[in-house]
């Protein structure tokens, strides 16, 4: 199981452990005067303070019509019973036959807001005869607010299948970029160790640069290969300390752009056009010239050679 599904998993067995029992407790009563909507309006009223968080608190039939109003904390909305809500996201899965179950997120066209569906099984002498819904905002999915996706890994992509069938029928085209390479790579470590650059995409094809500082992580500045082979460009990125969180050192940084050229000019069929690297969280990707791509640990990369890359049957 990956990383972000563990998480998932996590915030939704949170949220069920704290409205389980609550709601269990609830559709006992509700059993008791299914038939009558007016007083499962009262109970569900009187109860939806049980239920953590809870903002709107419903009940329907087996064939997906609301039976009671829609109820929330303080108030009742009559207009809601007999609507068809058959068509929910939620009902599209395999209904709980008892117990609960908690929905996908999808985005509530009543409030406006992406929410989470809890759905509690209605039984009367042990016949499934319908269902509470809860519904709760998606920030109400409660968890460890620590939980990390954990340690990224190698992951690869195929490109698109349009390039990759031509892949034997092109080969690299020298670039600006390439003509200065040396040029461009010392001033993408200058940058990287110096100025405060800590992710950086470099273009060989195209001939461009992209760079994310650490003093504005949320915007990032492109430059054109004449940018970049000009030495003076580091005066416009004040000077900042290479940070002490880095996964990446200045002298792996090295290695991995020497290893980028490499790459770039090893064979002019398959050949590296762009790559990037991210000195926080010790990650770079590649993409090649068959359009497919690669995201690894930096440590992984330097401990791969050259014959590697060339003798995979796709990249």
């Amino acid at each position: 199981m990956s990383a972000v599904k563990q998480i998932i998993l996590a915030k939704k067995d949170a949220l069920a452990g704290a409205i389980g029992k609550p709601l269990s407790e609830l559709a006992k009563q509700c059993a008791q005067v299914w038939q009558d909507p007016d007083a499962l309006d009262r109970v569900l009223l009187e109860h939806i303070a049980d239920i953590t968080n809870c903002e709107f608190l419903y009940t329907w039939d087996l064939d997906g019509r609301e039976i009671s109003s829609l109820i929330m904390p303080g108030g009742v909305n009559r207009g809601w019973r007999g609507r068809d809500l058959s068509e929910r996201p939620y009902l599209k899965n395999n209904l709980p036959f008892k117990g609960i179950m908690l929905s996908s997120v999808y985005h509530s066209q009543f409030s406006n807001r992406e929410c989470v569906t809890a759905l509690q099984a209605v039984r009367q002498n042990k016949n499934l005869v319908g269902f509470i819904a809860a519904d709760f905002s998606l920030d109400k999915l409660k968890a460890d607010e620590n939980a990390s996706m954990g340690q990224p890994q190698w992951q690869q992509f195929k490109g698109d299948p349009a390039v990759r069938g031509q892949l034997f029928m092109q080969q690299r085209v020298q670039s600006r970029l390439d003509e200065h390479i040396d040029s461009v790579h010392e001033t993408v470590y200058d940058l990287m160790t110096e100025h405060g650059i800590f992710h950086c995409k470099i273009h060989f094809s195209s001939g461009r640069c992209s760079f994310w500082d650490m003093d504005d992580p949320y915007s990032y500045h492109i430059h054109g290969v004449e940018e970049i082979i000009d030495p003076d460009i580091v005066l416009a990125y004040p000077l900042h300390p290479y940070p002490e969180r880095a996964k990446v050192t200045p002298q792996q940084l090295r290695d991995v752009l020497q290893e980028f050229k490499a790459l770039r000019f090893v064979d002019e069929t398959i050949y590296l056009r762009s790559a990037s690297v991210n000195i926080m969280n010790g990650m770079l990707g590649l993409t090649f010239s068959c359009d497919g791509s690669h995201y690894m640990p930096v440590e992984e990369f330097l401990a791969k050679n050259l014959s590697f890359w060339l003798g995979t049957n796709e990249i």
